[in-house]
């Protein structure tokens, strides 16, 4: 049931087991559906659309028109119980979506902190993302991708399945990713992505300073331009690895992944 604080618009329908925290709002004409839980401070715009089971944290802002919690787009969904959970201070605009998960992909959808999904963005079943990551308008994630914290995707960038961003990577204008992008990554648009240096502007803004920087171009050009086999690139990465935190994080990223790494 609504907090007796929470502003509910006359013509919003809400589901009597759906749970709205103190200070939140529901806009005109929203739905929100049985098992949705929505944290205090929440705002939900006119027109969208909550299916449960669904969380969503505190101190978010959803847009009209947003479709949260939708069953999965997968043909082999058969109805099973799956969740979407997404944290707090996310900014949600028009037109997104974000689906549950799957039964047979862990069976949740999770959305961390502090995220930007502009209008027309899609996350898909399964998927992980993390935390201060910017998704311009209509980039994609297909099912099972996980990105990491601080990712920037820009406008129209598609991610296949089961693909992989590490943290502050940056995705380019219309790019199309078919690997695993390692952290602190640029990929840019030629046909299919393709690896266009470090993330430098994105780190420095961060705090990293010219040396983690520079053993993170180190590490780059010892995986995309060295030449090597990616055999030998990673016993590159694992020697500078032992004098930064940083390397040590893309050695494991590409050590832990399953689909091919994108060169």
């Amino acid at each position: 049931m609504p907090d007796m604080a929470a502003a509910i618009h006359a013509s919003a329908v809400v589901d009597p087991s759906a749970r709205i925290g103190e200070g939140a709002s529901v806009g005109a004409f929203s739905w929100i559906g049985p098992d949705v839980e929505i944290g205090a401070g929440t705002r939900i715009g006119p027109h969208c659309s909550v299916h449960g089971p669904t969380r969503i944290g505190r101190d978010n802002h959803i847009h009209g028109h947003a479709a949260i919690g939708g069953e999965p787009q997968d043909k082999k969904f058969r109805g099973e119980r799956v969740s979407l959970e997404i944290g707090d201070r996310n900014v949600i605009r028009e037109f997104t979506t974000i689906n549950r998960g799957t039964g047979g992909g862990g069976g949740v959808t999770r959305i961390g902190s502090d995220n930007w999904l502009l209008a027309y963005a899609h996350v898909a079943h399964d998927c992980m993302v993390g935390n201060h990551c910017i998704f311009s308008n209509n980039a994609t994630l297909a099912g099972h991708v996980v990105v990491g914290d601080h990712v920037i995707l820009s406008g129209f960038a598609g991610i296949h399945q089961f693909c992989r961003i590490g943290d502050h990577a940056f995705i380019g204008m219309g790019a199309l990713v078919n690997g695993d992008v390692p952290p602190f990554l640029m990929v840019a648009q030629e046909g299919y992505g393709r690896p266009r240096g470090i993330n430098v502007e994105g780190l420095k803004r961060r705090g990293f300073d010219q040396e983690r920087i520079a053993a993170i171009r180190r590490a780059y050009r010892a995986v995309y331009m060295s030449g090597d086999a990616l055999g030998e690139a990673r016993r590159a990465l694992s020697a500078l690895a032992a004098d930064s935190d940083d390397v040590r994080l893309m050695l494991e990223f590409i050590e832990g992944g399953e689909r091919p790494l994108l060169r």
